[in-house]
This record gives C-alpha cells, structure tokens and sequence, in this order.
C-alpha cells in the first residue's frame, strides 16, 4: 500500500473539506516523479467499498466512513473532494482545533494501483487507477503540495462564541 498526501483542507462547524488528491499535479516520490490522472479514483469509488477517514494514518484514530455516511467522497475535474463529520473524541477535536488554526499538514491517502492502472515513462509514473484504502488528516507535511485542509466557518453563535474565547485569551 503506497501512501500520498496534499494539503487542501477546510473545517465548516464539526465538519472538513478538502481534496485528498490533485490531479495533474508532479509531485516528486523518492527517486521518481508521479501525477494522478483525471479519472484515477472512478472504479474505486463505483464499488462502494467502506473507505476510511483517520488522522495520522493512524488506524485506532477512525474519524470518519463511507458506510455510515459521515466521509463522503466524490471525483471532481480537480481532484478527489471529501467532506467528513468529525467526531467528538480527543482525535476529532484535535484536527479540528488544528484545522481552524491553519496548523494541520494536510490530508492524504492511501492506495494500491489497480491492474494496469498505472504506466511509465522513464522516471515519470502516471497514475490511472487506484483503489482507494483510506483518506487522513496529516498533522506534519503532506507528499503531494496544492491542496489545502480547513475548519468551515461556524454557524453566528459559535463565531461569536470563538470570538469571546480569543479575546479572553488575549488578556
């Protein structure tokens, strides 16, 4: 299982958005230089396999799912869009904490490379189709650079309430 990250990201309430993939974007692994083409994630995600949402990669911190509905995950011409619910564990309030901060690395995924889903020109790799395992919310540096990780803005209450606790904390 390989695993690729990027760093666009956005926290709305108790929920993130982003992209965990950019296509089109050189990023360079190792010894070799790889980009994600349009169309890469299509046959993973018609299956409809349970994919998972975590931080760190880290499989004892689920943050989301497709199977119950809170990680949805879609193709767009940019890239692989999720949007995810977060939960109300120390996990979940951590990355959020990051998110609205502007401190979390980014988000990442995991994959393997279908049959013939990939091809290669010297040491160029283009990726044509993956399997997608798993989507996280990276803490430090992402391997793929252009995509972004935020907090959505919270409904007037909250912001107000955010606002409060920022000036208390000035003081």
């Amino acid at each position: 299982m390989e695993r690729r990250a990027s760093i666009e990201l956005r926290a709305k309430g108790r929920k993130l958005e982003g992209y965990a993939a950019i296509f089109g974007q050189e990023t360079r692994i190792h010894d070799f230089t790889e980009v994600i083409l349009p169309g890469a994630f299509t046959d993973t995600l018609a299956e409809g396999r349970d994919i998972l949402a975590l931080a760190d990669h880290d499989k004892r911190a689920v943050l989301a799912r497709t199977r119950s509905g809170t990680l949805r995950l879609s193709q767009d011409s940019k890239g692989l869009a999720f949007s995810l619910d977060l939960p109300n564990t120390s996990f979940g309030r951590d990355i959020l904490e990051l998110a609205e901060r502007g401190d979390v690395g980014g988000a990442s995924f995991a994959f393997t490379v279908s049959k013939d889903g990939e091809r290669w020109q010297a040491d160029r790799r283009e990726l044509r189709s993956i399997t997608l395992h798993e989507i996280s919310i990276v803490s430090a540096w992402p391997a793929y650079d252009g995509t972004v990780v935020q907090a959505r803005q919270r409904p007037a209450a909250s912001g107000k309430l955010v606002a409060v606790r920022r000036f208390l904390e000035s003081c």
